[in-house]
Formats: structure tokens, C-alpha cells, sequence
């Protein structure tokens, strides 16, 4: 199995949900740095979200930002709190409501690796 690294991030295009974790102090992030933000430590790892959480809330979009998004509308947005303890926005199936467990992958949307919840069972 190879490591997981940053670019299997759906932010650099790869098809999973990364977060950091520092060894040092315990505390975790989404986006990438070269450090820990709390405490300054180096390296931190990278860790495979398990992708499931709770959706805490959510948005219906009409009015997209640019004419990729524009052919999608309307799409739902959400909030889910991940079982890992992080926020993360995303996209979801247009029946996820808030309260509503979550499961989620990377999927292609307007061309981007994005990521998208459904309802879990």
C-alpha cells in the first residue's frame, strides 16, 4: 500500500479527504502548512478522512459564483462536522438536511475535485 500523501488531497485534484495532524500537541486541520498552527511543530502528518459526520448546516445555491456553477443551480452546500472533529464545507445530495449522519467522497464537479455528502443508511 503506498503512503498517503498531500496531493491525495482533493484540493491538489486527488480524490480524498486529507487533514493534517501534529504529533507534538495532538491538534488537527484541514487546509495544508508546513507546520503545526498551534504549537509550531514540523512535520505534521497527513491522515485519510473517514469521511462521515453531521450535517450542521446547509444552503441551497440559486445564484451561482461564475458560469461553470451557473449550470449546476440549483446545488446544495453544507457544513458537516466530521467525525475526526473538523468543519468542512461541501456539496451534498440535494435531500441532506441539517442533523442529518453524512458519508462522503471526492467526486468531479464543474471539473473540480470536490467533496460530496449523502445521507449515511
Amino acid at each position: 500500500m503506498s503512503e498517503l500523501t498531500l496531493d491525495d488531497c482533493w484540493t491538489r485534484g486527488g480524490d480524498k479527504i486529507v487533514y493534517q495532524h501534529c504529533s507534538a500537541c495532538g491538534r488537527q486541520w484541514l487546509f495544508q502548512r508546513s507546520f503545526c498552527p498551534h504549537c509550531g511543530a514540523t512535520p505534521p502528518q497527513p491522515r485519510a478522512s473517514a469521511a462521515r459526520g453531521v450535517v450542521s448546516a446547509t444552503a441551497l445555491v440559486h445564484r451561482a459564483p461564475d458560469d461553470v456553477f451557473r449550470a449546476l443551480v440549483p446545488y446544495r452546500l453544507v457544513l458537516v462536522e466530521l467525525d475526526e472533529g473538523l468543519r468542512l464545507m461541501a456539496h451534498a445530495d440535494p435531500a441532506v438536511a441539517v442533523g442529518d449522519r453524512v458519508r462522503g467522497q471526492v467526486r468531479r464537479i464543474a471539473d473540480r475535485a470536490l467533496p460530496y455528502f449523502e445521507k449515511d443508511g
